[in-house]
């Protein structure tokens, strides 16, 4: 070990090199999102039966999938909300438990009930974690079309050109009107030609429909034959015969009034003062934000030069410029880092140098680390972000106290060559390296042990912070050396050979205190009340303020409140948000909520 360094610098220096163009890789490849992709342990049902009054929800299907879901293994507690036509149930399983696994077993037991549930209730199933959350959205306004044409819009045209972006899971339309055709019978002609309204409910429930009657074979050819009795128009609506009696024939115009109108809905979305409609994107689990908000960000623009010139679609919210402004803050903390590691090393130790040692030095940890995380699976995200961003200054001072020991012993003993010096100084500073990693680690094992959704986050940060700290020590420990050494000259110069040792000066102010312990502890008594009277008045949260360039307003108006009197009385708040010039563009749901959530419609 006396030749180590020496003997397999070589080696070393290739590994070094590997971990630059490593790091460079990985850096391109890793994932980058919000938040860590992490599974809570709850799965919410959702089911959804029309306008069912309470009661009659909770019998028929609450109670139900209560029981069902209760059989699920692994479920610690079960929770549920009805409300008119809705139930929201959120079943709370352990952390340890497969979250996939208790999602289908869910779903099974629901399916075995299936039959029992009114017929026409609609049940969704999903696992909650961030990727349920829409990253964009973008709202769709136009001065000259109607919401039924601006939903049709969005369904046929928007919403599958900007599904063929890489990375989408879904693409939401929240908003526009339904078209609905309604029939205002004439009871008159009704009564002269016999019919009655279960009369046309059944010709009506009879046709719009495309049925195959099979294949016909014609010499070369085989054809597949279809009835198509579709409605397409109002016109093709008013000709549907409603009665043959062989003598006449009575279609549906001759006895109704038809007209086309919006479909009653309990939702009213507002977009910059104007009645639209909201573009949801949700991405897949696995997908890089940044790059899919670079990739819908072109996709937009395309769609725009398709789009009538009467339709606006503009964002109203894109997460990916939160996450690069925290991309971009650990890159800042990171060049401010080296900048003042390269001063204190220039102005402290006085040798170019050691200040391109730590230049060298601090980024090759940053490529290890970011080499361990891709391999575990780990991304970008403001957990790791903010451990690596925390770990730099740890980083540095590991890389200046290893220059400075190395620098100091090349001043003690200037005869002997550079080789020599740094085995000697490692070998000194090896001990005091290992103890001061330790002790750094061990304070973030109790974050380990923390459970919840809590211990979830903050493991990320814990490992992502421990990943810096080992990676900086082996780095310090074995790659700094062998900068040092490739930067140094091979021979030992006649000027350095007459340099005289220097000897170490003693600081009178050190002695003070070592001779005077009795004032270090009034010092630390009084530190240690401080802490005790400080920490009670420090607010706690469970994740540091954000600040991602928007503001979420909720509101709830008094129940049995109407969608028009809500919508009023919002309006006149949109009128103080106009007001504010910093506001760049604003959109409002009226009836429902941004998550997977239930929203009771009309009061």
């Amino acid at each position: 070990m006396t030749k180590f360094f020496i003997s397999h610098k070589n080696p070393f220096a290739v590994l070094l090199v590997l971990i630059i163009a490593g790091g460079i890789f990985v850096y391109g490849k890793l994932q980058t999102s919000l938040f860590p992709e992490i599974t809570f342990p709850k799965i919410k049902i959702i089911a959804d039966a029309g306008l069912q009054p309470v009661d009659k929800m909770m019998v028929s299907v609450t109670k139900p999938l209560e029981a069902a879901i209760k059989q699920v293994p692994d479920l610690e507690t079960i929770r549920s909300t009805t409300s008119r036509g809705s139930c929201e149930i959120s079943a709370f399983m352990t952390w340890n438990s497969d979250i996939d696994v208790n999602q289908q077993h869910i779903e099974s037991k629901i399916s075995e009930i299936r039959n029992t549930l009114p017929p026409d209730v609609n049940i969704t199933v999903a696992k909650m974690n961030p990727s349920i959350l829409p990253v964009m959205g973008y709202s769709v306004e136009s001065n000259t079309r109607t919401p039924i044409e601006l939903k049709q819009l969005a369904i046929y045209t928007i919403k599958p050109f900007l599904s063929q972006v890489e990375g989408i899971s879904e693409i939401r339309v929240t908003g526009g009107r339904t078209k609905e055709y309604w029939l205002q019978l004439n009871v008159q002609k009704m009564s002269t030609f016999s019919i009655t309204p279960d009369l046309i409910n059944t010709a009506l429930s009879q046709t719009n429909f495309i049925k195959s009657n099979g294949f016909l074979s014609d010499y070369r050819f085989l054809y597949l034959t279809i009835t198509d009795a579709t409605v397409h128009n109002k016109d093709e609506l008013a000709n549907i015969v409603i009665k043959n009696d062989g003598k006449r024939i009575v279609t549906l115009k001759d006895i109704a009034t038809i007209e086309v109108k919006e479909g009653v809905e309990f939702i009213k979305i507002n977009a910059n003062g104007k009645d639209g409609l909201l573009i949801a994107v949700v991405k897949q689990p696995n997908s890089n934000l940044v790059d899919l908000s670079k990739a819908m960000k072109v996709k937009v623009e395309q769609l725009k030069k398709i789009l009538p010139k009467d339709v606006l679609i503009k964002p109203y919210y894109v997460q990916a410029d939160f996450v690069n402004d925290s991309v971009k803050s650990v890159t800042d903390s990171l060049w401010i880092g080296l900048a003042l590691a390269i001063i204190v090393a220039i102005i402290f130790l006085r040798s170019v140098k050691a200040s391109a040692t730590i230049l060298i030095t601090i980024p090759v940890t940053i490529f290890l680390t970011l080499i361990v995380l891709y391999a575990i699976g780990y991304n970008f995200n403001i957990m790791t972000l903010g451990a690596i961003a925390a770990a730099i200054g740890l980083i540095i001072d590991d890389a200046i106290v290893v220059v400075e020991q190395i620098h100091r012993t090349h001043e003690e003993n200037p005869e002997e060559p550079s080789p020599v010096l740094v085995q000697k100084a490692i070998r000194y500073l090896f001990p005091a390296m290992v103890g001061s990693s330790l002790s750094t680690i061990v304070i973030f094992i109790p974050f380990l042990l923390m459970t919840g959704v809590a211990g979830s986050y903050f493991s990320v940060m814990t490992n992502t912070m421990i990943i810096t700290l080992v990676s900086s020590f082996f780095v310090t420990w074995i790659g700094l050396p062998v900068v040092y050494l490739l930067l140094s000259k091979r021979h030992v110069t006649k000027k350095q050979q007459k340099e005289k040792s220097l000897s170490v000066k003693k600081q009178k102010w050190v002695s003070f205190f070592i001779l005077n312990p009795i004032i270090s502890l009034v010092i630390m008594a009084g530190l240690i009340i401080s802490i005790i009277l400080i920490l009670p008045k420090l607010e706690t949260g469970f994740l540091p303020e954000m600040d991602e360039g928007s503001i979420v307003l909720d509101y709830t108006s008094p129940p049995g409140t109407s969608l028009e009197e809500t919508d009023r009385m919002l309006r006149e708040a949109e009128k103080i948000i106009k007001t504010v010039p910093e506001v760049e563009a604003y959109s409002r749901r009226t009836g429902t909520q941004m998550g997977f959530f239930i929203t009771e419609e009309a009061g």
